[in-house]
């Protein structure tokens, strides 16, 4: 009947009405966990093929392997709460999937190329491999602190990576989807080189707004295609870009059209994803260039001088990094690329169109297996305001939330039950204090005291031996039923809120039955209802676990119960407590946010926001006061080259360097701790102030400046483009 039962989870029966009354449908309608609609235009016959077909899909899905994969955090900034939207989701099903029994692989890592992080590299003095090297950690980091916990988090840099994009690449150039093509692109005769994506800004072709080199980012928000841009101007000089004739390589994307359309009918996952590609499809398709002007990537096979796209390599670190686990653990990884079996990618709203129509066209042009589901996530708003790093509109999860000494599964919880996975959510402190203090605080972390407190005090530390009522296991079997289809429908906010639900029914039942007066009059039945109540708190703990593995972890050593929580099954929430089993110690599960806490953290963030604005004003709207040639002249601006960086004691954003600016050595205390790690600054060239009069700084004295550009509150150093003799002077 076990195995029955998970064939038939999730089924959504088309049934004729008559066939209610067929034994065997009744039977089945019964005792399996189905969703019937009776539809009387349909016979017997159809009815019966459509369950056998189910039957048979489900069977075989059972002993496919399961792969979850997220869309891979860009290293090329820190994490903020954006990203968060879907990392926490796709931990939250995996470990749902594998409290049903299910073995899944989890993985996921940084996306290491582009030109963004060549950019951001150039400016911060820094290779790409260094910028790559320092965000991955961060995120694996952030990951860690926020217990996203992947089987495995790779780079997209590692030579597993490069060596499966260029297999690909070459399977499908074999197969005809891959050719040369000559294109005009823009070219910096001042630069000297062809300019890629980022390092180009012009005219939108389509709408006529300002865009950058692969989108249009101000306004219709279509992707471009090298070459596409418009009036182009190179962002590095500022000077305008000419066109030239220069031979890159597309992949025939056009060709896939069919397959695409057939292919989303049976995507399962979130439905807009599904609907915006299928749009998309119908509606435009063109040949995608897929090579790129720049040495920081993966070398396209047979050139020296052009890399894959990052949306090539990107999506095929999924395969690589699924390689890399199976080589550690000694599996196959072809059992989940090359083979039948369940490919789900959680990815951002924001890139459905690259895994919904350019990743599967590949795969399928390449020989490898197809996602069966992708769930995209909705946005993030910051106090009904538009996310916005440049508008100071961003909340960063390592500095705004963990190092503020908050836990992380209040955030998860968050994050899970404020909405709908494929809506959008708002994030506002004071929302987010409301729904710790009111549903985590005041419901279910009360409850479970009130139930450990009360059977502590007046059972002698020990599970009373008192029966279970009937409709407390049935409430919690129909709770479990809620949540394992919340799981399945990619809809957390329907599983966390029928745990809660039965939170609420907990509080009631310990308050209507009143365990604080039985005990004086009838010890018996003081005893059934803690037992009750006791076995809510267990379903409580593991239904809850996928959301807060902590926390929960945290209450089911309060309830006396051996080993790890996450490795119960959601089942054992009818299992029965034994009547004597000794309980721990109860503690508070959950602390309330004070007020003035959350006063603080909104002034942090609403600061943000002022800084942001008044940057903006001070460079559009705030002319300067103006100064002389003469004043000019009077600051002694050289180019100095750091001999030494060490950190100060109990900063974490400044700087004590010794800095040569030609034939003397001065020591300059700069805030530039959290844009550069001290060990990449030594043997840096930069610009200094150096007649600026001396100040002191945690106690050290400052004798000279650093000029650096203010990139939304990073500081980014100003280096000459070519090394000049240290000590020379800026004219």
């Amino acid at each position: 009947m076990e195995w029955l039962t998970s064939c038939f989870s999730p089924l959504n029966c088309i049934l004729p009405l008559s066939v209610f009354y067929h034994p065997v449908i009744y039977i089945l309608s019964r005792i399996l966990p189905t969703r019937i609609l009776y539809h009387a235009q349909e016979s017997y016959w159809e009815t019966y093929i459509s369950l056998f077909f189910h039957i048979q899909r489900r069977c075989s899905q059972l002993s496919m392997p399961i792969l979850v994969t997220c869309g891979l955090p860009y290293a090329n900034g820190p994490c903020h709460l954006g990203h968060l939207r879907t990392y926490v989701p796709a931990d939250i099903f995996v470990r749902g999937l594998r409290k049903m029994g299910k073995e899944v692989l989890f993985v996921c890592g940084s996306d290491s190329h582009g030109t963004p992080i060549v950019v951001n590299a150039e400016a911060q003095g820094m290779t790409p491999k260094a910028l790559s090297i320092k965000y991955h950690q961060h995120f694996d980091e952030i990951f860690q602190g926020m217990e996203v916990d992947f089987d495995f988090f790779g780079d997209t840099d590692d030579p597993a990576c490069h060596n499966r994009t260029k297999e690909m690449v070459e399977a499908l150039m074999e197969n005809g989807y891959v050719y040369p093509r000559e294109i005009d692109l823009a070219y910096c005769p001042k630069c000297e080189r062809f300019l890629p994506d980022r390092y180009v800004e012009g005219e939108c072709p389509y709408c006529g707004k300002p865009a950058r080199g692969d989108e249009c980012d101000m306004g219709c928000g279509r992707h471009l295609e090298p070459g596409e841009i418009k009036n182009a101007i190179c962002k590095v000089c500022g000077g305008r870009a000419e066109y030239r004739k220069q031979t890159h390589y597309f992949f025939r994307l056009s060709g896939f059209r069919d397959f695409l359309l057939e292919h989303l009918q049976t995507l399962e996952g979130t439905a807009s994803a599904r609907n915006y590609a299928t749009e998309w499809v119908r509606s435009e398709l063109k040949d995608w260039c897929i090579t790129r002007n720049m040495a920081w990537g993966v070398k396209f096979p047979g050139s020296d001088d052009l890399v894959v796209y990052v949306w090539v390599d990107a999506p095929i670190g999924y395969i690589a990094f699924t390689e890399e686990w199976c080589a550690r653990s000694g599996r196959d990884w072809e059992d989940y690329w090359k083979k039948p079996s369940q490919i789900i990618h959680f990815i951002g709203g924001d890139i459905v169109y690259h895994h919904c129509i350019f990743w599967p066209a590949m795969l399928k042009g390449s020989g490898y297996t197809l996602p069966s589901a992708v769930v995209a996530s909705g946005m993030l708003k910051i106090d009904d305001k538009k996310f916005s790093k440049s508008r100071g509109n961003v909340i960063w999860v390592k500095d705004d939330y963990m190092d503020r000494g908050l836990h992380p599964d209040l955030l998860r919880y968050y994050l899970a039950s404020y909405t709908a996975h494929n809506k959008e959510v708002n994030f506002a402190w004071n929302i987010f204090a409301d729904k710790v203090n009111s549903e985590l605080v005041g419901a279910f972390g009360n409850f479970i005291n009130r139930a450990l407190t009360f059977s502590v005090k007046n059972f002698e530390g020990k599970v009373p031996e008192g029966s279970i009522d009937a409709d407390v296991l049935a409430r919690i079997e129909e709770t479990m039923a809620e949540v394992v289809s919340g799981l399945e429908e990619y809809e957390f906010k329907k599983a966390t809120d029928s745990v809660m639900t039965l939170a609420d029914y907990g509080n009631t039942y310990f308050q209507s039955h009143e365990p604080w007066k039985l005990v004086k009059s009838d010890r018996n039945a003081a005893a059934s209802v803690l037992r009750s109540c006791l076995q809510i708190a267990k379903a409580l703990v593991i239904m809850m676990e996928p959301v807060m593995p902590a926390k929960m972890q945290n209450a089911w050593k309060q309830l006396g119960m051996p080993g790890e929580v996450s490795k119960i099954a959601f089942g054992d929430a009818l299992v029965p407590l034994d009547s004597g089993q000794s309980l721990g110690t109860p503690e508070i599960l959950f602390d309330r946010l004070e007020e003035k806490f959350v006063k603080e953290l909104e002034k942090i963030f609403m600061d943000r926001i002022k800084e942001a604005g008044s940057k903006g004003k001070g460079t559009q709207d705030k002319k300067k006061e103006e100064i002389s040639f003469e004043d000019f002249q009077s600051m002694d601006i050289r180019i100095g080259e750091i001999k030494n960086a060490e950190a100060i004691k109990g900063s974490n954003k400044l700087l004590k360097l010794a800095v040569d600016i030609g034939g003397e050595v001065r020591q300059v205390v700069a805030g530039i701790a959290q844009s550069y790690a001290k060990e990449d600054l030594v043997g840096t060239q930069v610009v200094v102030l150096v007649n600026l009069k001396p100040a002191k700084l945690f106690g050290i004295e400052s004798q000279a400046m650093l000029l650096a550009a203010d990139v939304e509150g990073r500081a980014v150093l100003l280096r000459p483009r070519e090394a000049v003799e240290t000590g020379t002077k800026v004219r």
